[in-house]
């Protein structure tokens, strides 16, 4: 493994983090404060009334689904939400995040961008809407509630300072868990049989690349064995899929297990949606080709 390679991305990504998780949560909490998101809630509020998730999530929503989680992730963190409130909007971001990005990447395999937009948003709802149908004591957290008290601030300048402050601390959770994963990812991406596939891959590879290091990295070793033979259009449809249902599912879940999600639920939930969805599409297509 090449350290300072990994020290360096490490380092890019902690300033990534601190530009965009910083003055976001800071920006949330002015929202809220002046009750500004009453009037733009109304855009997604359909949606969010749907997934049982406070009005306020509609930044969050929109930010990771056209940004990406990190800021979804600062813009949800001063809301008032459970376990489940928490769960079921990581399970529809972790499917439907940063899409302009991924779409690009996964029209290079082959898939196109309408086939992409549609399947991850519908995916997203439906896979999250079925997740409020269950009971709240299915949801486990570690959550500290006292982070999660009522607030109440005695003027602009005492918000600014508490949620400084507050900003500071969800940035260095998320910074010790990204710097973590990026040497343990960057460990996987050094071995023999991550070096080899490039040459050698199977579906089946394919699809755990995807599921534990993302859709970048996933479908990168993809692009050119989907120019070559090596796998049928098929197979190339059935990964591409499944890859957009269920992709780094330990990074993704991590940063909104911080705030009292339940991990395994997500994980259960996401891989079970993609292999039905993945099979179901594949019927289409077969019907479609045959």
């Amino acid at each position: 493994m090449n350290l300072q390679k990994t020290l360096n991305s490490s380092i890019k990504s902690i300033w990534i983090i601190l530009k965009l998780v910083i003055p976001i949560y800071i920006l949330a909490e002015i929202l809220f404060y002046y009750n500004t998101l009453a009037y733009v809630s109304f855009l997604v509020e359909p949606f969010t009334s749907i997934l049982g998730l406070p009005k306020e999530a509609a930044l969050s929503i929109i930010s990771g689904m056209f940004l990406n989680l990190y800021a979804a992730v600062a813009f949800a963190a001063p809301l008032d939400m459970s376990p489940q409130q928490w769960t079921v909007l990581a399970v529809f971001l972790g499917i439907c995040h940063s899409l302009v990005v991924e779409s690009v990447i996964m029209k290079k395999i082959g898939l196109s961008n309408t086939y992409s937009y549609l399947l991850r948003f519908i995916a997203g709802l439906l896979v999250a809407y079925l997740t409020t149908f269950i009971p709240s004591s299915y949801f486990m957290s570690n959550i500290n509630i006292e982070a999660f008290e009522e607030k109440s601030y005695d003027s602009l300048i005492s918000l600014l300072q508490i949620s400084a402050y507050n900003a500071f601390i969800l940035s260095l959770k998320i910074i010790a868990l990204i710097t973590a994963l990026i040497f343990i990812m960057d460990f996987i991406k050094t071995r023999d049989f991550i070096q080899k596939s490039g040459k050698n891959i199977s579906k089946s590879f394919s699809i755990l690349v995807g599921v534990f290091l993302g859709i970048t990295y996933g479908a990168g070793i993809l692009i050119e064995e989907a120019k070559g033979t090596s796998l049928s259009k098929k197979d190339i449809f059935f990964i591409g899929t499944f890859l957009m249902i269920c992709h780094a599912i330990i990074e993704d879940t991590l940063l909104f297990v911080i705030f009292g999600a339940d991990f395994t639920i997500i994980i259960a939930i996401r891989t079970v949606a993609a292999i039905i969805i993945s099979y179901a599409m594949l019927y289409f297509f077969d019907k479609r080709y045959s």
